[in-house]
């Protein structure tokens, strides 16, 4: 019902993605930082009063450059590594595995703070258009995510068909609303924002404005928080095997729309941002006075965007409405962008084995459910133990990607330098020189932002984000050594061939009472004709037990039954120690231990049935030499849950 039909192997193709559904998949989520970043920016220089927000449309404008200087250099990503590795694969072969490591690590962790960002973004619009639900951010954030969750296991391209329409009408939007703010302002008509009127009591330290050395950490600060523009842009060059041929063409030129697009709605909304006079700050209740008197606790502060479109357009408008519904859908959105990058690049990681393989295969639907479910949960703890708070949240945000920016930046130019090296045709020389100099550029400017990220925002959270990163650097290379160690083991050697027998079989029957499903498991044990069968039976009650040797030898079984004594009213440790036994006796014998099991058909059956026997198993698996045969009964009960089973 939720998920749908399972898809057979060969709809693979048919899930493939042109560019009009593409470009809402993977780039909806730096399409819509413009609904935070900008935010982020007057926020952070509003700590320094009025006179600091006015530095807003230069910090935008830095931040632009940057975007679309890492457009630029990962156009030239996806053509030279179209496989959807990504930076990750760049970092790999370039740079070595332990910087490809690092790459991976931190895009997983900056997949699930975009999806954390992103739906407590949206749950912020949420509330902010309907105020009655103030206070339950982290209640739809958690329910967006569930959605989100549900939608891309239904497949990609269920999630492209969805979120399109949505995601155009937010461009749309954004785009007419920044077209009609400019005309107004252009002809005198703008009006001043809702919190206009407000002034801005400076922070202690910033009563001076941005003068000298906190000034300065403070705009560098500003622009770290709007570089938050930048994070999607990576998703692309993970997806390529998402796209229709040509991948790498079609690639290329969604991430040149989406980085001319994106450019123009941010510099779109800094502009009409500072010409109405947006004022956002931290904490409204201390940080802002009308008349020389603080605002009441209960006021409820509105986001950039908000606030514009209730300056352009009016509030309550249809227009003012639809800007706002359309910029929280496409938060909600936004998270689909990481939806769709963290499980491709959680199952080539998986592939090279530094994440459990149940990552690298297709679920029914041919998406990668499992990195889904893992993306999901990842993003819920966040949320959750944020309160879904949009400024505590950002300032883990964007180290992951700029580490992955850089990273990627370097491994480009190292590979342009070996490529060069090979290469002979003139024309060919000219384009590689050509690509690698914008990588060059890449490399410098994602460098010299992570620095400024890393100063600016480590006290503020970033650390959290670095310890997150380390973990599961560490937790990825110690799988990696696990799965190499077990190769090593299981690998044939001499020793391994496989003409080789046991000198014998010794086969065992545990017997709880002489019931149906112990004959059975009898039956089944003399019919492999082991060279030697034994009965045993563990003495907890007396009387039970003196039953249980009767009825054997009422049956006249031809196998003999031995008591084992219990003093101390155990099942597994007498059993043990007689297997034990066997093995020291008779170390080349293989032991094979046949035990009855019931197979049930409700839940709650199987915590009533089975126990002992599971904790059996579980010892005997770890004894060398020694296997164990279930032999199943089916109850009624299980019969009924079948016949149902074959009716869906």
């Amino acid at each position: 019902m939720l998920v749908g039909r399972p898809f057979r192997n060969d709809r693979l193709p048919h899930t493939l993605l042109p560019k009009r559904l593409a470009l809402p998949v993977f780039a909806s989520d730096a399409l819509s930082s413009v609904a935070y970043a900008p935010d982020e920016i007057l926020l952070t220089l509003a700590l320094a009063g009025v006179s600091a927000v006015a530095f807003s449309p230069w910090v935008g404008l830095a931040v632009m450059v940057v975007l679309l200087t890492v457009v630029a250099s990962y156009r030239q990503n996806v053509h030279a590594y179209p496989s959807g590795g990504g930076d990750y694969e760049i970092a790999n072969v370039n740079l070595g595995k332990s910087a490809g490591l690092t790459v991976a690590s931190a895009l997983l962790v900056d997949y699930v703070m975009t999806v954390a960002v992103s739906i407590s973004s949206a749950a912020v619009y949420l509330t902010t258009a309907i105020p009655a639900l103030h206070g339950q951010k982290a209640a739809f954030a958690t329910i967006g995510v569930v959605i989100l969750a549900l939608v891309n296991l239904r497949g990609v391209r269920e999630a492209g068909r969805l979120f399109s329409i949505p995601t155009y009408i937010f461009l749309v939007s954004i785009l007419g609303m920044t077209a009609v703010g400019i005309f107004q302002a252009a002809t005198g008509q703008l009006k001043q924002a809702p919190s206009a009127a407000f002034e801005i009591v400076p922070v202690q330290g910033f009563d001076e404005g941005l003068v000298g050395l906190g000034g300065a950490f403070l705009l560098l600060r500003a622009f770290s928080s709007g570089a938050a523009a930048l994070t999607g842009v990576e998703a692309i060059s993970n997806g390529v095997p998402s796209f229709r041929k040509p991948k790498s063409k079609n690639a290329a030129a969604t991430l040149l729309m989406l980085g001319v697009i994106a450019a123009t709605m941010m510099a779109g909304i800094m502009f009409l941002a500072n010409a109405a006079k947006v004022h956002i700050v931290a904490d409204p209740a201390t940080e802002f006075l009308l008349n020389g008197q603080p605002l009441p606790a209960d006021y409820i502060q509105n986001p950039a965007i908000s606030q514009l479109a209730q300056t352009i357009f009016g509030a309550g408008s249809v227009l003012f409405f639809v800007v706002v519904a359309a910029t929280g859908i496409i938060l909600v959105f936004a998270a689909n962008t990481a939806f769709n990058g963290f499980p491709i690049l959680a199952s080539i990681l998986a592939q090279d084995g530094y994440l459990p393989r149940q990552l690298r295969t297709r679920g029914d639907r041919l998406a990668f459910s499992n990195g889904v479910l893992a993306l999901a949960a990842g993003a819920l703890v966040l949320i959750l133990a944020f309160d879904a708070d949009v400024t505590k949240l950002i300032q883990l945000y964007i180290v992951g990607v700029f580490i992955s920016f850089t990273a990627s930046q370097l491994g480009m130019v190292r590979h342009w330098g070996r490529e060069l090296k090979l290469a002979k045709d003139r024309n060919v020389r000219r384009r590689m020189f050509k690509s690698r100099t914008i990588n060059m550029i890449g490399f410098g400017m994602t460098a010299l932002v992570l620095v400024i990220v890393l100063v600016t925002k480590f006290e503020q959270g970033a650390w959290i984000a670095l310890l997150a990163m380390t973990a599961l650097f560490l937790t990825m290379w110690s799988i990696k050594a696990h799965y190499d160690n077990v190769a090593k083991e299981l690998a044939v050697d001499e020793d391994s061939s496989p003409r080789a027998l046991p000198t014998r079989v010794h086969a065992v029957l545990l017997v709880s009472h002489v019931r149906k499903p112990v004959l059975r498991a009898l039956a089944y044990a003399r019919a492999s004709r082991p060279s030697r069968l034994d009965a045993i039976t563990v003495d907890i009650n007396a009387e039970e037990t003196a039953r249980t040797v009767a009825d054997w030898e009422k049956l006249d079984i031809p196998v003999p039954l031995t008591v084992l004594d219990s003093p101390y009213r155990e099942t597994i440790t007498p059993i043990m120690e007689y297997i034990t036994t066997m093995r020291r006796d008779s170390p080349r014998d293989l032991i094979v231990v046949y035990i009855p099991e019931y197979v049930v058909g409700k839940w709650w059956e199987q915590l009533v049935h089975n126990q002992t026997t599971l904790r059996i198993k579980t010892r005997l698996h770890f004894e060398p030499g020694v296997m164990v045969a279930s032999v199943p009964w089916q109850l009624k009960s299980s019969e009924e849950a079948k016949n149902l089973q074959d009716l869906r």
